[in-house]
């Protein structure tokens, strides 16, 4: 594995008696884009909070490019660059104007200011547009200034916030091809959070899935499908009988659900000539590949769509709390 660029070890924020993040450990290369999934109110946005040092941690320790996040605050602080979910540029400034605002403000001197806005213009293809005010831009070009804007430090990483929340399908997948280009062509880490898991499934190299403070699942897309068992395939017949399919070495779990032969089948398109043989009198046949919506929902028990009718984030975890004490 590369270089780490961040590590967790045992990183803990309580809220009185709620614990928002529970001992967590995790490393993530230089490089990878890692994608932190969970449901409303697991912990994910307590958890990017702690390490961009928007929230103090109760325990534990992380690094961010080699800076503790408790004692190194400020120099942590250089190190990430953040596109929140809430659109967040200046809409009465040109696109230009937003980076140079943000350039100033971090402290990045002129020239070499002028130059990083240059290259960063072209990366998400804005330079025709740089001189129009933000506020006549669409809601992709809006996001890919943002993410210009948060890369104008040259931050080690990048935490992205749902990316592509609210934009339509084809919009999303142009800034997926942005996202790859900023690891592509300048390194970058990103950490970015999306309840589209279309898009952690094409854009992330691993996954972490956070429930109730924890990561309960942690590994590549693929891995994670695998994890699963196989595809899910269902014969429908009049006399299901699961007995002469459960002895079958590609079967991993066979079981009879009403008129339905439920399979779970390894390499299923492989073996399903041979399995409808088998079965004799089939009606229909449904192969299901595993998704990783399959697999949060065995991870969590729950729809990952289910749980973004309400906001994720610290104020959340505060605002339980303070209702947890009745008000006071």
């Amino acid at each position: 594995m590369a270089e780490a660029v961040i590590e967790v070890r045992g990183l803990t924020k309580q809220y009185g008696k709620l614990t928002s993040v529970d001992h967590m450990d995790l490393t993530i290369p230089r490089g990878e884009i890692f994608g932190l999934l969970g449901p409303n109110g697991a912990g994910k946005t307590t958890t990017i909070s702690m390490l961009v040092t928007i929230t103090k941690p109760t325990s534990g320790t992380a690094r961010v490019n080699g800076f503790d996040i408790t004692r190194e605050s400020h120099s942590v602080r250089k190190q990430v660059g953040i596109v929140f979910q809430e659109p967040s540029i200046d809409s009465i400034l040109t696109g230009r104007e937003n980076l140079e605002l943000h350039g100033r403000l971090y402290g990045v001197p002129n020239p070499l200011r002028k130059q990083r806005i240059d290259e960063l213009l072209r990366l998400v293809d804005l330079e025709k547009r740089q001189h129009d005010l933000a506020r006549t831009y669409s809601g992709g070009m809006k996001r890919r200034l943002e993410i210009a804007r948060g890369l104008l430090h040259q931050p080690a990483v990048l935490f992205l916030d749902e990316p592509t929340l609210g934009l339509d399908p084809a919009t999303r997948e142009q800034i997926w091809v942005y996202i790859r280009r900023l690891r592509e062509e300048r390194g970058t880490t990103i950490v970015l959070t999306t309840h589209y898991m279309e898009e952690a499934d094409a854009l992330c190299d691993r996954i972490g899935i956070i429930d109730h403070g924890k990561i309960v699942a942690l590994d590549t897309p693929k891995a994670l499908k695998a994890s699963l068992g196989g595809d899910l395939v269902t014969l429908t017949m009049k006399s299901p009988d699961a007995t002469r399919f459960a002895t079958l070495p590609y079967v991993e779990k066979a079981e009879v659900k009403g008129k339905d032969l439920c399979l779970t089948v390894r390499n299923a398109p492989q073996h399903l000539a041979e399995l409808v043989k088998l079965a004799g009198d089939v009606e229909s046949v449904e192969v299901h590949t595993p998704t990783l919506e399959d697999v949060f929902l065995k991870t969590t028990g729950r729809q990952i769509r289910d749980t973004y009718e309400e906001g994720d984030s610290a104020a959340d975890d505060m605002m339980r709390y303070y209702n947890n004490q009745g008000g006071r």
